[in-house]
């Protein structure tokens, strides 16, 4: 039941974006208000969860490592699981962020008759890796659509990108890697049963978004053309604040276009901005040096505490009554 309202919530979207602009004729809207609307809340809401976490406390170094602290000398320390300063956590964050080293450790645990048998489990960070880096680069090779002169470094990544030059247009790798890493994230939360009875449709949506975006593009650059100076013509306007939005550019454009806006729209709200949230979570981005310096919470303030004594006098005869020991007759 999860599964299916999100899919039919990205149904819906892409019925809104066909009746809209097929049949409503509705270009300005789907083009122009609603990207630059969907713009907008992005980066108000990147904005506002950043601030959020960058104000919430933390008093103590509470980082999570498996690694041995630096201590004495003759003890070997490991700089990355427990980084004693700033360098040794700029590459454990590069690391992270860069390879998903912590989900490359990530283990799976069988039992085999009452024993448990644990071993690796590295086809989800095989996919999440490949998902992550394919979508970084066709985010940058769309870069030449906004950009006029487009930069050599996206030339050289869209070279890159299309090394093998498959068919007319040239196939992009990414476009089949994106593909195979956002279906091997859907398919295991289908089929493993765990994960099953855990998924949401907030799990599933943005799935089912992502895909219904890749799709939308693989399809307006593969199957049903759209006119490329025409996109280049309102990508640019689009950027220069003065958008034109026409309807020779293609059907399927606005469909991709509505479906991205959606999608950056629902980011900030959505589990999809741990984006932003691993470079602000105290479990990563702080040194394990609590044996060499002593970490005092800053938001301490004088506390009017009662003590055993004050409790005494006050309570003594009480005490006395009632047969409990004192410390002063």
């Amino acid at each position: 039941m999860n599964l299916g309202f999100a899919l039919l919530a990205v149904a819906i979207l892409v019925l809104i974006a066909v009746l809209g602009v097929g049949l409503a004729g509705l270009y300005t809207i789907f083009g122009v208000v609603i990207p630059y609307a969907a713009f907008a809340i992005f980066l108000g809401g990147v904005v506002y969860r950043v601030l959020r976490w960058a104000g919430a406390p933390v008093p103590f170094r509470i980082p999570t490592t498996c690694g041995q602290q630096k201590s004495l000398r003759w003890i070997k320390h490991n700089p990355l699981e427990s980084p004693q300063n700033t360098a040794g956590v700029v590459g454990r964050m590069a690391l992270e962020v860069l390879l998903f080293r912590s989900l490359f450790r990530n283990t799976k645990m069988e039992l085999r008759g009452e024993r448990p048998l644990y071993g690796g489990a590295k086809w989800l960070w095989l996919a999440g890796l490949v998902f992550h880096w394919s979508l970084l680069f066709i985010i940058l090779r769309h870069l030449r659509f906004f950009l006029e002169p487009v930069p050599q470094l996206v030339n050289m990544l869209a070279n890159l990108d299309g090394f093998f030059e498959i068919g007319v247009p040239t196939l992009y790798l990414t476009d089949v890697s994106i593909l195979l890493g956002v279906s091997y994230l859907f398919l295991r939360r289908v089929i493993i049963p765990q994960m099953r009875y855990l998924s949401l449709p907030s799990d599933y949506f943005p799935l089912f978004l992502i895909l219904g975006v890749v799709l939308s593009g693989v399809l307006t650059r593969y199957f049903y053309k759209v006119d490329l100076l025409g996109v280049k013509e309102f990508s640019l306007g689009w950027v220069r604040f003065h958008p034109v939005a026409t309807e020779g550019i293609g059907l399927f454009f606005y469909v991709h276009l509505f479906l991205v806006s959606v999608l950056l729209a629902y980011l900030p709200m959505s589990k999809l901005m741990h984006m932003g949230g691993v470079f602000l979570s105290p479990t990563r981005n702080l040194a394990n040096n609590s044996r060499m310096r002593r970490h005092i919470n800053p938001w301490n303030y004088p506390v009017k505490v009662h003590t055993y004594e004050e409790y005494e006098d006050e309570f003594r005869e009480k005490m006395k009554a009632a047969g409990l020991p004192v410390e002063k007759e």
